[in-house]
């Protein structure tokens, strides 16, 4: 089964009214999510794609029923206040969208929901897309940006064995989601954590979700210079949390200090988070680590063995 997104998760849209979030609901229903509610406060009553709005996320779930998951379509400035509404409503599963969201706000959402026992994708976050044959596809967020689309690039000729895919950046997840498909790799859930310095799951996490789902047979990580997260991957690899073959490609070899590559997550700081850093530990804790981008399909085909015909 696939991490975080299925078809039998009820999703919530919050800012479902707006133009991104209008298209993105068309995108997550059409590729099989299971869209209940919407909300945009002062737009109650209203529907969007035959989906009911609601004022309030409490209301919606009166009315609807249990929550799983919202997906948050607003703008940064409110990305706090609609979260930690969806928390306190009882959602346990949010996708923050939004880029530019405040740093302080970010901690007090993953304060609040620690609080709750809830979880948060991103922020600056495309989300997460499960392929699956048809009727156990889903999507949340924006990936593919059309159903039809999404179909084409991830579902390749064969699935024999499936990777799931980890990346801090959004256009890199669906890159490696591509390419793999082509070369006739399966693919079970493509998950961007975002870009952002403090991000509610980040790549260790989704790694341990990896671990534990029957059909991830290995684990794809797109990762970049700055902050820690892929050397607390190679933690739990050395520490057997994680025993899966993880792959993976890091971007950024060239940047220097004080250089932000593309993300305000991707920085080299006071010496942290450097590109050499990153490869020594991954690779000392067992992980394949390719020299460039390109590479990935190939050394993922030869881990994966002859069970993955191209």
């Amino acid at each position: 089964m696939a991490i975080l997104i299925d078809p039998a998760k009820r999703v919530l849209v919050q800012g479902i009214t707006g133009r991104e979030g209008r298209a993105r609901t068309r995108l997550m229903r059409e590729f099989g999510t299971q869209v209940v509610a919407g909300c945009t406060p002062g737009k109650g009553g209203q529907d969007v794609e035959g989906i009911p709005v609601h004022d309030h996320v409490g209301d919606a779930v009166e009315v609807a029923g249990q929550i799983d998951i919202s997906v948050v379509f607003v703008p940064a400035a409110l990305v706090k206040n609609a979260a930690i509404e969806a928390v306190e409503a009882g959602v346990k599963l949010l996708l923050l969208v939004p880029d530019r969201v405040p740093l302080w706000d970010a901690m007090e959402i993953a304060e609040v929901a620690r609080q709750h026992g809830a979880r948060f994708i991103g922020p600056n976050t495309l989300g997460v897309l499960s392929p699956g044959p048809e009727g156990r596809s889903a999507v949340i967020g924006m990936i593919g940006g059309r159903a039809e689309s999404a179909r084409q690039w991830f579902n390749g000729p064969v699935h024999n064995r499936t990777v799931g895919i980890i990346s801090r950046s959004g256009g890199m997840t669906s890159s490696c989601g591509y390419y793999l498909s082509r070369r006739g790799v399966g693919l079970s859930t493509l998950v961007h954590v975002g870009g952002d310095s403090v991000v509610g799951l980040p790549i260790p996490d989704v790694a341990e979700m990896f671990e534990h789902d029957d059909d991830t047979d290995a684990i794809v990580v797109f990762g970049e210079i700055g902050g820690s997260q892929e050397e607390r991957l190679a933690e739990l690899l050395a520490t057997g949390r994680v025993t899966k073959p993880v792959i993976a490609y890091i971007g950024g070899k060239a940047a220097r200090e004080g250089t932000r590559f593309s993300h305000a997550g991707a920085i080299i700081e006071g010496g942290r988070g450097r590109h050499a850093g990153k490869v020594e530990a991954l690779v000392a804790a067992g992980a394949t680590v390719v020299p460039g981008f390109g590479d990935l399909p190939d050394a993922v085909i030869s881990i994966l063995g002859d069970t993955v015909t191209v």
